[in-house]
């Protein structure tokens, strides 16, 4: 029987990074600035629901409406930049960019926000 244990681990192959055309780098950081832009649009948003809507007829109504989209609006924001910078690294070593779930996860929390709106109007009394 021969031991394996003199043969060495394999170095692991280094990795190439090349600077990416400017155009996919400018396009990267526009759909960046594009989800801060919603991410914005939703705090203030929410901001506005808390402060400025009438009273529901359930006491915490309004913070109900507005304290997901200030929530959905931060998760996006801080997701963002982590997503920029994947696209940038897999950009500059040649690899596929990898899929973004933030389309999955605004959709549901817009959905989930409008039946909360919905509930409140039908029970508004």
């Amino acid at each position: 029987m021969t031991s394996d244990s003199s043969k060495e681990p394999a170095a692991p192959t280094p990795v190439v990074e090349s600077e990416p055309d400017v155009r996919f780098t400018y396009a990267n950081e526009r759909t960046f600035l594009a989800w801060n832009r919603t991410a914005l649009a939703l705090i203030a948003t929410g901001v506005a629901a808390t402060q400025l809507l009438p009273k529901f007829g359930i006491a915490f109504g309004r913070r109900l409406l507005g304290l997901p989209l200030i929530t959905l609006g931060a998760v996006i924001a801080i997701t963002s930049y982590r997503y920029w910078q994947q696209n940038q690294t897999a950009m500059r070593r040649g690899q596929p960019i990898p899929r973004s779930p933030m389309p999955l996860v605004l959709s549901i929390g817009i959905g989930i926000i409008a039946i909360i709106a919905v509930l409140l109007g039908a029970f508004e009394t």
